[in-house]
């Protein structure tokens, strides 16, 4: 099978869509994972995300996944230390 102009124009009209697609994902970024975890989707948060402008129920949740983490994180630490004694 050849490779026809057609394809070519496939590819490029393809490139430019996801492109696209793309650039307005990361001007609204904020918008649309927002408008993604009203819908369900567990969308992972961004690490340079400003706190400052988060719901408050956005910052209980992280403060409930960090007080999680610290517990475990702990426990672990003293299952270490109780095994190596």
């Amino acid at each position: 099978m050849a490779v026809t102009t057609d394809h070519i124009t496939g590819f490029a009209v393809g490139l430019g869509a996801a492109a696209l697609g793309v650039y307005l994902y990361k001007k609204n970024q904020t918008m649309v994972d927002h408008w993604l975890r009203s819908q369900g989707i567990n969308v992972p948060q961004s690490a340079a995300a400003d706190s400052s402008t988060s719901t408050l129920e956005d910052l209980m949740r992280e403060k409930e996944r960090l007080e999680d983490l610290i517990a475990e994180r702990e426990m672990h630490a003293k299952e270490q230390a109780a095994g190596g004694v």
